[in-house]
């Protein structure tokens, strides 16, 4: 049963929240009402989910050492040695195969997302997580391609503001977690990640005010867009940009006094106020187009 419990811990599955994101279309789309789409977007997510984990077991191997250095990630599975790398690639090949599966069974499109989210994060594992931004701009890119697997991979006709907005939030997420990193290991950072070298703290805090503000701005842009208007029938979005606001200073208020940011699912769950808010807005919005 330990080792059991070890294997799952080793997928990661806290981290299938942010596969939510395959749900947006189906939310802002109004496509709820559609048995056929809401089973499509439903196994996108759950293709999403397994190929996921088996992303991170394949990073947690080619990044055993490094992981065994950093003050937290010695504690997983592969770098304490309570799961051995056999055992791991196993694992890894079966979720991959099952993830894959399912995929294809949803829409083949949306198969050919997940197959591009898989290269690219070995590219990422590989190589392009030494790349200063770069490396930001493909974990923003892994988030958006979970909302084109929920829309365009299904049927849904993506919105470009929200696209806009995931690029926003997700950017925020990624420069966040680099600024994370850097005050956890503020003694030898670059022993686990390479890239902290090209960061420092006054680069990234001014990247995450950018990146905070395009979120708020286009979030708020979008609610007052005559075309959202039009398919939710309502003008009162508008109302839910507090929410917003309030969970963006939130995070930044954990990333520089909690020393917190560097894993958004954990932040969210740890996190009453964070927690709560989005709670809040996600019934504020679900309230006011449904």
């Amino acid at each position: 049963m330990k080792k059991l419990l070890e294997l799952l811990r080793l997928m990661r599955p806290y981290q299938w929240v942010k596969n939510a994101f395959v749900f947006t279309g189906l939310l802002f789309g109004h496509a709820w009402h559609d048995a056929n789409l809401v089973a499509g977007v439903v196994m996108a997510f759950a293709a999403f989910c397994l190929g996921s984990s088996a992303v991170y077991i394949f990073n947690d191997i080619v990044d055993l050492e490094q992981d065994r250095q950093h003050p937290k990630k010695c504690k997983r599975p592969l770098a304490s040695g309570l799961v051995s790398i056999p055992a791991a690639v196993m694992l890894a090949v079966l979720l991959g195969t099952l993830g894959l599966s399912l995929a294809y069974f949803a829409a083949p499109t949306v198969l050919v997302i997940l197959i591009g989210y898989a290269l690219m994060n070995i590219a990422y594992t590989l190589r392009l997580k030494n790349v200063v931004i770069l490396d930001v701009f493909i974990i923003a890119t892994g988030f958006m391609l979970r909302i084109l697997a929920g829309t365009l991979g299904v049927g849904i006709p993506p919105s470009q503001w929200l696209l806009l907005c995931g690029l926003m939030v997700t950017l925020f997420l990624g420069f966040t977690k680099r600024r994370a990193e850097i005050i956890a290991l503020t003694d030898d950072k670059t022993a686990h990640r390479k890239v902290l070298e090209h960061y420092s703290p006054v680069l990234l805090d001014k990247m995450i005010g950018i990146t905070a503000a395009g979120l708020i701005m286009s979030y708020s842009l979008y609610t007052m867009n005559p075309d959202t208007i039009r398919i939710h029938n309502t003008p009162n979005l508008i109302y839910t940009v507090p929410f917003v606001m309030y969970g963006v200073f939130r995070y930044i208020y954990l990333l520089h006094h909690q020393s917190r940011g560097g894993d958004p699912s954990h932040d969210l769950v740890r996190d009453p106020h964070l927690f709560i808010v989005v709670g809040a807005w996600l019934v504020a919005t679900i309230l006011l187009i449904a």
